[in-house]
């Protein structure tokens, strides 16, 4: 359901319906095709990403790589139980049987039970309850479709003046971060359970394909609601669930804040799992389930400041996907650029090992991390809030932090950029090398 609010953070970018389709169909597709590459890794060896991001870094070298990661999933966690929160009290307080912060505060325990119980669990019980999420998600959005479609005024969406270049890269860049970039460090999680014979085509391409086909056409739909009515549009950014009820007919209110908890809830599961992972893979002596309730009380605290406190849900939302989205954009390239470089399985033992052929420190992958994040930084501009108001210190080579490249967001391209061509410059020979052995 969060796909089709984006419809309308597309078109806040200033642009038209037709740049908003192609930015989401390109930014959507090339995010997921780092995921596809980023499975890979699962294939060639059983540990999952945050454990094979060691070849790269090094196996202490990787606590970097390693907090950068939990930041985003425990971010995104935050994230969707905060979307179900808001969305509940939004939903009865529209059907009028209970007061809002009630049903917030209902829906927040709710969702909050449902993500740390399927996230603590374990992946055989996580691939049942998605199995369960998807049928009746996709069911529901799909009626979402046929009761709203009345809503789309053609007319109006047609009339959405065209941006400039600027901001359609901007949008474009919003939904590579936005949309599949935040889930490259998690895609070996999955991966490591498929045979080491399964075809690297066809982990790719069903990754990309499964993974883009449903976010592209909701962006899309979203953006035919969204610029058919302003009102929503500013609604979205607010509440951006439960301004999408406000076109439903009340009888399907109740079952629809069932279903948009139940699919936020399916992707927190996800991310709780695999920053429970991260945090053992950057040393923390604890089991799995240990890790996840620690991320648990950590989401519950930035639920209520979200939920509770923040003037509005976009605010946060987006400084928290520019500012993380910078490094996670390079760790993402040399993580990507690592795996395709290797023509052998990674060396499991090594993994584990601070005197294997991987090292204890790769100080080379370390420095492009913090080249990349200092370049991307100086190239966004983070004004949604206060104390991110140093990012942009380069953009006055590009007319200043008020000039048409401002919300470009050209720091996250950068990032990829240096991730990647000089992970590939900087280590062809140590990878040949340990290889080799």
């Amino acid at each position: 359901m969060l796909a089709l609010s984006y419809g309308a953070f597309f078109l806040g970018f200033g642009i038209s319906f037709w740049q908003a389709t192609i930015a989401a169909l390109v930014g959507t597709t090339l995010s997921f095709l780092l995921v596809g590459f980023s499975s890979l890794a699962g294939k060639k060896s059983n540990a999952p990403t945050m454990v094979l991001s060691r070849a790269a870094f090094g196996v202490k070298g990787n606590i970097l790589p390693g907090l950068l990661s939990y930041a985003i999933f425990v971010g995104w966690e935050t994230v969707l139980v905060s979307l179900a929160t808001l969305a509940t009290g939004t939903i009865f307080e529209r059907i009028g049987s209970l007061d809002k912060n009630l049903a917030m505060i209902c829906g927040f325990i709710l969702a909050l039970a449902l993500t740390v119980a399927g996230g603590v669990l374990g992946h055989s019980i996580i691939m049942k309850l998605q199995k369960y999420l998807t049928s009746i998600t996709v069911i529901a959005t799909v009626l979402y479709i046929l009761l709203t479609v009345d809503s789309v005024q053609w007319s109006r969406v047609s009339a959405l003046p065209t941006g400039n270049v600027q901001a359609f890269i901007g949008a474009f860049i919003f939904g590579v971060t936005g949309i599949g970039l935040g889930w490259v460090n998690s895609a070996a999680d999955y991966s490591r359970y498929l045979p080491r014979n399964s075809s690297s085509r066809s982990v790719i391409g069903w990754t990309v394909f499964g993974a883009s086909l449903v976010p592209v056409i909701l962006v899309i739909y979203g953006a035919l609601l969204a610029g058919s009515d302003a009102k929503l549009s500013e609604a979205i950014a607010l509440d951006p669930i439960g301004a999408l009820t406000s076109i439903l007919p009340t009888w399907f209110l109740a079952l629809f804040a069932l279903i948009a908890i139940l699919g936020l809830v399916g992707g927190a599961i996800l991310d709780l799992y695999s920053s429970g992972l991260t945090l053992i893979a950057i040393g923390l002596p604890v089991k799995r389930h240990v890790a996840a309730s620690l991320d648990s009380a950590i989401m519950l605290a930035g639920t209520i400041y979200i939920v509770w406190f923040a003037p509005n849900f976009f605010i946060p939302f987006q400084g928290f996907l520019i500012t993380l989205g910078v490094p996670i954009a390079a760790w993402s390239a040399i993580f990507v650029t690592d795996v395709l470089m290797r023509r052998k399985d990674f060396n499991e033992r090594s993994l584990y090992k601070v005197d294997g052929i991987y090292g204890a420190w790769n100080m080379k992958s370390l420095a492009l991390i913090a080249m990349a994040s200092v370049v991307g930084w100086g190239f966004v501009t983070n004004s949604f809030a206060p104390w991110l108001g140093w990012q942009g210190y380069f953009l006055e080579v590009l007319g200043g932090r008020q000039g048409s490249w401002a919300y470009a967001n050209l720091g996250v391209a950068f990032a990829l950029v240096i991730g990647s061509v000089g992970y590939f410059v900087l280590s062809r020979i140590d990878i040949k090398k340990q290889e080799s052995v």
